[in-house]
Formats: structure tokens, C-alpha cells, sequence
């Protein structure tokens, strides 16, 4: 089916040609390149009024519940919104209230994968690195589940978070690898990340607008946990 006859389902910039007037070559240019993209997009969400955020973020809750079965995932991995991210707690405590297990990621060690420590609703909490909330008490889980914040996203579902590539080395590590699910404000679309070989695709990408139409691995088979 041609762009034609399978119009985009969902609104972006008015156009890309800037990011794509001199395209980066090596692992150098690219990085900064990113850098330059994140710094936008960052901006852009922090300027948003607060009730816009929250219009947005619960569109996006809205969307995401229709479009995942979150109870098919007994352990669901979220994160603590920071910098203007999408809050997705509500849906942990659905989660939970359901008697689902909810965890938030806590950095153990720096350039290693992220552990995942469980979570309730009123848990006592401490200052992580960067000082992100985490849970006081460690309960260390292997999430069924993950959903992911994004700076930035492209059409084929790649990722452009705050560069550390914390999520990316995790969910290498983690087998059988949790059904990922990237969260993220419609204008933070891109061309593309310019993914590289350490790049992992979101399973599915949730906006305030639509789900981009191409989707990676929504079929993909899962392993029993042993």
C-alpha cells in the first residue's frame, strides 16, 4: 500500500528537511546530533502549560490501555516522571489495585543495566541518582512489561532517550526481553534516530495522537520465564 493510499494516522512537524539537511555519517556526528535533537525536545515539552500536559497525558493513558492488556503482564515496569515526562503512575496503581506487581528502574551501578526494585502506591521512597525517586526497600523483579519514556521517537520505533543508554544495555540483558512500550507527545516524532547496532526498537510507541502505523515486533513470541 502506497503513502498515498495509507495516509499518516497521526500529526507531526510541518517538515524535517532541517534535521536531514546534512546527514551524519559516524558515531560522532550522530551522538551529536542526538544531542542537539534532545535538547529540543526536551525544551518543547518543558514549555508545555501544565494543563495541556495533563490533557496529553491522559490521552495517552487513555490510548495505551486500549491498546495493551496490561493484566496479561503480571510484573509492570514504569518509571518516576521527571523533566516534563508523561506521569503513567495511575496506571501501575490500576495495576496494582488488580493485584498486578508494579517497579520502578533503580541505577545500581553506573554503565550497567538498571535493576528494577517493586513499587506500591505510598511506598517509602529515597533519592536515586540524579535524584530520582526510588523505593527505600530493595525487591529486586524481572518486569513482564515495560513502559518506557521517550525524548524523541522515528517511525519505526526507535528511541531517542537522555543518551545514558541505560534502557537499551537493560533490556539486552533481560531474557526473555519485556514488551516495551514507549510513551511520548506526538511532537516528539522524528525522521529518525539514525538507530545503531546497540539501539533497541520499542515493541509499540504511544503518542497523544495516534500509534505510529509502523509497529516492530507486535507479534513477537514470548518465553516462559524459567
Amino acid at each position: 500500500m502506497s503513502r498515498e493510499d495509507n495516509p499518516r494516522p497521526y500529526s507531526s512537524p510541518a517538515c524535517f528537511m532541517h534535521e536531514l539537511d546534512e546527514l551524519p555519517q559516524a558515531w560522532e556526528e550522530i551522538k551529536a546530533w542526538r544531542t542537539t535533537r534532545r535538547k529540543e525536545r526536551i525544551l518543547l515539552r518543558l514549555a508545555c502549560d501544565p494543563s495541556e500536559r495533563k490533557c496529553c497525558a491522559s490521552l495517552i493513558l487513555q490510548r495505551l490501555l486500549e491498546l495493551v492488556d496490561v493484566s496479561a503482564y503480571p510484573v509492570l515496569g514504569i518509571y518516576w516522571p521527571i523533566r516534563g515526562e508523561i506521569d503513567v503512575r495511575e496506571i501501575a496503581r490500576r495495576h496494582v489495585a488488580a493485584g498486578g506487581r508494579a517497579a520502578l528502574p533503580v541505577v545500581v551501578t553506573r554503565g550497567a543495566p538498571v535493576e528494577f526494585w517493586r513499587w506500591t502506591p505510598g511506598a517509602r521512597m529515597q533519592r536515586g541518582l540524579w535524584n530520582i525517586p526510588i523505593p527505600r526497600e530493595r525487591e529486586a523483579v524481572l518486569p513482564d512489561a515495560l513502559i518506557v519514556p521517550m525524548v524523541g521517537f522515528d517511525r519505526a520505533n526507535y528511541r531517542l532517550g537522555y543518551g545514558g543508554g541505560y534502557y537499551d544495555r537493560t533490556l539486552a540483558a533481560i531474557v526473555p526481553r519485556p514488551h516495551t512500550i514507549g510513551v511520548a507527545r506526538a511532537d516528539a516524532e522524528l525522521t529518525t534516530i539514525f538507530p545503531q547496532p546497540h539501539d533497541v526498537p520499542m515493541d509499540v510507541i504511544v503518542t497523544d495522537q495516534s500509534v505510529p502505523g509502523a509497529v516492530l515486533h507486535r507479534h513477537r513470541e514470548r518465553q516462559p520465564r524459567s
